[in-house]
């Protein structure tokens, strides 16, 4: 349907597409085309990782043209929403829905993380796997073991680049207030990584945003899969 947006889904720290299936195959069963991306380093073509939200955000930008995508809905998570929003400050006219899962504004992540990111690696994962899902969630070790698999085989320290990248962007108000298109934030009640709290200050730059929290923690694409994906749907969907 040519009226429907193509809908791009942009994963978070040491993460691929696959913390997406659910939400792009429901997108994709109501009509949308939908793209589930892997960043650079996150794939199967491991190549560099990028080091910036910003490079992040270009290279998107790039693989939309390359892609013949020119107006797509994004929906980011965690560091993917940094990306998007930066893409929707950027470019705002192609971007026709903005959907900004397990925000904050400024990102900043814990020198204790950082440094144990940088020199175990493996460790950092066990810190951020349970961070990552609300208390008494019972499926904790697939985000693990998705973590351990990139990290194995992509470039050397991807989640320290990845929080380094989130920890340095900047331009995050600045990105808000260039956006055009209908905006939604979504939190998890549980989330102790990037509770609603922190992202205060996008909020305040987006004053017609919508915003709408679950009982999840940050992890919400698997904790809450059909209430994600039937948010996405009703929002992308509306207008």
């Amino acid at each position: 349907m040519p009226h429907m947006p193509t809908v791009v889904f942009i994963h978070g720290a040491l993460n691929d597409h696959t913390v997406w299936t659910a939400q792009s195959r429901h997108l994709a069963d109501l009509g949308y085309s939908t793209l589930a991306i892997d960043l650079p380093g996150h794939g199967p073509d491991a190549g560099p990782a990028l080091a910036s939200v910003g490079a992040m955000a270009d290279w998107l930008l790039a693989t939309l043209d390359t892609a013949g995508v020119q107006h797509a809905a994004l929906v980011g998570h965690s560091m993917g929403s940094l990306i998007a929003l930066e893409v929707a400050g950027k470019a705002p006219q192609r971007v026709t829905h903005l959907a900004l899962l397990g925000s904050a504004f400024p990102m900043k992540v814990a020198e204790a993380l950082l440094d144990t990111a940088r020199n175990d690696e493996t460790r950092a994962i066990d810190m951020v796997t349970q961070w990552s899902h609300a208390q008494g969630y019972a499926d904790t070790d697939t985000l693990r073991q998705l973590m351990l698999r990139l990290a194995a085989a992509n470039p050397a320290q991807l989640l320290y680049t990845d929080l380094a990248a989130c920890n340095a962007y900047d331009n995050g108000e600045t990105a808000a207030r260039a956006v055009r298109c209908p905006t939604l934030f979504i939190f998890g009640a549980g989330d102790v990584m990037t509770p609603s709290k922190a992202a205060r200050r996008l909020i305040e730059a987006m004053p017609h945003a919508q915003t709408m929290t679950l009982e999840a923690g940050h992890a919400m694409m698997a904790e809450q899969a059909r209430a994600v994906s039937s948010a996405l749907a009703g929002f992308i969907g509306s207008r």
